[in-house]
Parts: C-alpha cells; structure tokens; sequence
C-alpha cells in the first residue's frame, strides 16, 4: 500500500501529516464502465487521540486506505511548541474554546487533500478519536464534509455548537469514564437539529477500545482508572458499522 509523510504549508508553519491510499483495484468505488482503481477516490481525514500522531493512527489510516480512502492524518502537534506537554496543554485549551490552530491546520488538510489528483472532493470524510473525536465534531460543524465519524469524543454541551454539521457516525464504549455519557449527548443534540446520524454504544468497551498501544502508552493505559484499552470485537463491529455508513452517505 502507497504511504508516505507529507508536509503542507499553513499559515502557522509546515504541518506533517501521514498519507496513505488504496493500492490499484483496491475496494475504492468506480464509475459503471471504468477500470478498478481508475476513478476518484473517496477521502477521509483522521484526526489522532491525545498521543498524537503514533504508529496505531497510522494503523488506523492504512485500514481506511485498505478500503478505498485516500487517507490522511495530520499530526497537530507538528506545528506549535516544541515542547510536547505544551503543545498538548495548548490543543486541549482549543479544543475547549473552540478555535484556534489545530482548526486552522485540519482546515489545511482537508484543502491539501481536497486537491489531491486522487481523490473525488465531492465524498470527503472526517473521522477522529477521543481528543480527534471532539476536534471532528465541531469542525464537521463549519467545514464542507459529506460524512464525520465520532469515536469516543466528548459533546459540546450545547447543540448550537453544531449547528450545520453533515452526517455522524458514533461509536462509544459503555464502560467508558473518560467519554461515556457524550454518546447520549451527541445523540440528543443530532436528533434535536435533525442531523442523519447512527450512534453505537458497546457493552463490552471502554475507552479508546480502537486503539491498540506499546510501549509506555500501554502501561498508561493498563494503569488508567479511565477503564481505556482495544477491545476486539468491539473495534471490529464498529470499522464495518462505520464503513457500511459512509458507504451509505457517499452512494
């Protein structure tokens, strides 16, 4: 499968992102008449978790390019202190607010991969996780997407907040500490603005259970009262839930 790391220039500096896209006759959609892999190709932004940028988010965006996305995962950290808990301090504090350069960056991601030879920019999709989850929502709210999924990201307690948001998918581990009553409040602020949307809750999952971690992200993880950790079946059921609706959205 073709992957690289690019750069894209932004107003705030150069931004690392990690590419990848569907080998030639991959499961990429195709016009009646075409040969496989010679159509456009749906994209999708990834959008990674509080560790940033990591080999498990380039895991996830090797498996969206395995089903036929142009994928690419901005690294939000790559532009800012350099300093790591700063740079994290920062990109929660805009997350909170709602604004400032991690919004800006994504902004310049999805314009690089709107333009990419690739990719049909009429079927552009968002997915983030746990702090990439809370960045898609409000972002899907503002930016001109086709689809958004939602994995374990914390709601805006307002509805108004996202207002003019496309349509969501949402996956959420029942045992989750960190996130688990925002599955519920997602839900009431989608139906309130009548948004197209499909919410899935795991009983067998807490938090982060799409993620699979090594190192000392893992003993983190192991040693968390946060109920967080990849739980399989789960995962699955929600890669193919997830797929089977931007399949949907997109035709």
């Amino acid at each position: 499968m073709p992957e690289q790391t690019v750069r894209l220039t932004t107003s705030h500096g150069q931004l690392s992102a990690f590419l990848a896209t569907p080998e030639s006759g991959s499961e990429a959609s195709s016009e009646p008449g075409s040969e496989a892999g010679d159509a456009p190709r749906p994209g999708v932004i990834v959008l990674h978790e509080l560790f940033g940028l990591n080999d498990d988010i380039r895991r996830i965006t090797r498996r969206f390019a395995e089903h036929g996305y142009v994928a690419l995962a901005p690294d939000l950290y790559s532009v800012g202190p350099r300093l790591r808990p700063i740079c994290i301090f920062q990109t929660v504090s805009n997350l909170r607010r709602g604004e400032g350069r991690p919004f800006d960056l994504i902004e310049a991601a999805r314009v690089w991969l709107t333009d990419h030879r690739e990719v049909d920019a009429s079927r552009m999709a968002l997915a983030g996780f746990c702090l990439g989850g809370g960045f898609a929502m409000l972002y899907a709210a503002r930016a001109p997407l086709g689809a958004a999924a939602i994995f374990y990201g914390q709601a805006p307690s307002s509805a108004d907040r996202l207002q003019g948001i496309c349509s969501v998918f949402g996956a959420y581990g029942e045992h989750d500490r960190i996130a688990g009553t925002d599955a519920q409040l997602l839900e009431q602020h989608l139906t309130q603005l009548e948004v197209e949307h499909e919410i899935k809750v795991y009983p067998q999952a807490g938090h982060s259970f799409m993620n699979q971690y090594s190192g000392m992200q893992s003993l983190f993880v192991r040693l968390s009262p946060g109920q967080v950790g990849y739980q399989r079946e789960a995962s699955e059921d929600a890669w193919q839930s997830m797929f089977n609706f931007f399949d949907r959205q997109f035709g």
